[in-house]
């Protein structure tokens, strides 16, 4: 897949708002990888939470809009907890799936029964807490 960065993508609406919801400044990251290193989640996404900061720091917008990963996300604050310069990828997370469920044909796209019964079993309680939250009604 060829991806085209442009300061265009970088200065993009979306990418603006993003860090407007989630009132996160994502450009501070410096890709040290401790958020991936720690995320609970992380097996089962399909961009890895540094990953999603990277794209939304190159303005990659249709890569960030259409992976895995936001839904997968726990919203533990692990990632926060091991930031050393204090992003809160679960707030870019959030600020992910608001954006994608405020969107007219944009459905939830995390079945349970997609989970191994592994990470089912290891999963923390909060994830699944979440998960009711992600599946509600605007």
């Amino acid at each position: 897949m060829k991806s085209i960065i442009s300061s265009s993508g970088i200065n993009s609406d979306f990418v603006n708002r993003v860090a407007e919801i989630s009132g996160e400044n994502f450009f501070n990251c410096y890709q040290c990888g401790n958020c991936s290193a720690g995320c609970p989640s992380v097996d089962e996404m399909d961009l890895m939470p540094s990953q999603v900061v990277r794209y939304l720091q190159l303005g990659l917008v249709d890569e960030v809009k259409n992976c895995k990963s936001m839904w997968v996300c726990a919203a533990c604050t692990m990632c926060h907890a091991r930031c050393p310069k204090g992003v809160d990828i679960s707030k870019i997370m959030e600020a992910l799936r608001v954006m994608r469920l405020r969107e007219v044909d944009a459905q939830p796209r995390v079945d349970i029964t997609d989970f191994s019964k592994d990470y089912l079993e290891r999963a923390p309680q909060i994830a699944m807490i979440s998960g009711f939250r992600k599946f509600l009604p605007l």
